[in-house]
């Protein structure tokens, strides 16, 4: 068995969007007991982790860790960047997808997927402005 889908998740700006819910009633609405779930961003300048959902610190100290590491192209500090045309938000937002991770393999279990107790599945968004966010879900068993 293969199912796919693709969701829009719709981001506010920068930072860790939890859309687990989404993902969940998909799984659930497939019927597939035991399988593996691919989760894929169609996407260059955001990303997917799978993070601590119970404390929201999480979440706003991973986003301060990154904008340090990683400032807008504006810094002082962010001077040889070359790619600008989007902003400059934009290749800071390449170089933290680049980082992190476009796709995720998550197991299925028992109808449910094998996520530990306190971890969510988010978008990590790193451009400031709204987008609308293509994410490709496939379900093979």
């Amino acid at each position: 068995m293969n199912r796919q889908t693709t969701l829009t998740v719709r981001t506010p700006g920068a930072g860790l969007h939890e859309f687990t819910a989404d993902i969940v009633g998909f799984v659930r609405n497939s019927g597939c007991e035991v399988g593996l779930l691919t989760v894929f961003v169609r996407h260059t300048s955001c990303s997917l982790l799978i993070q601590e959902n119970a404390d929201p610190d999480v979440r706003a100290d991973l986003d301060e860790f990154f904008r340090r590491l990683v400032p807008r192209s504006d810094d002082t500090s962010m001077h040889w960047v070359r790619h600008g045309v989007e902003g400059p938000d934009d290749m800071p937002g390449h170089i933290k997808a680049a980082l992190t991770a476009t796709s995720l393999s998550i197991p299925v279990t028992n109808g449910h997927l094998a996520l530990g107790r306190w971890q969510g599945i988010f978008l990590f968004e790193h451009r400031d402005r709204v987008h609308e966010r293509e994410v490709v879900l496939h379900l093979s068993a």
